[in-house]
């Protein structure tokens, strides 16, 4: 009788990890970049990414990938827009000698992704 109960238990467990991990939302979205620029120092050639992201709250780790290659990783702030952005965009500074990736902003989603996290925040909304 005890086993029964363990095995009851375990499936239940089991249940609802799988029940958890189909509604974890995939943090992906594109983006085309038509320049080379900078994210987080580092440079990155013009071309189509794939944006993945990963951590809990506002704060995460994006990384910019070329099929299944990481080309960089950033820190993030995941930023609430007053209403959906109507095609996948990134917003650069031009300010330096070379244009830098500060936000992007996804089609149809009401978040952006601010690059550089809670120290890009601290900029302000000038630099951009």
């Amino acid at each position: 009788m005890k086993f029964n109960h363990v095995a009851k238990t375990v499936v239940l467990a089991l249940a609802v990890l799988v029940a958890t991990s189909a509604f974890a939302g995939t943090n992906k979205g594109s983006l085309h970049l038509s320049q080379p620029a900078q994210v987080n120092g580092q440079a990155v050639p013009a071309g189509d990414y794939q944006l993945r992201w990963e951590g809990t709250g506002a704060n995460v780790e994006v990384s910019f990938m070329q099929g299944k290659k990481v080309v960089t990783k950033a820190p993030a702030k995941v930023v609430e827009l007053k209403s959906p952005f109507g095609n996948d965009a990134a917003v650069i500074d031009r300010g330096s000698s070379t244009p830098s990736v500060t936000e992007v902003r996804f089609a149809g989603k009401k978040y952006a992704l601010e690059l550089g996290g809670a120290e890009n925040s601290a900029m302000g909304e000038s630099t951009k």
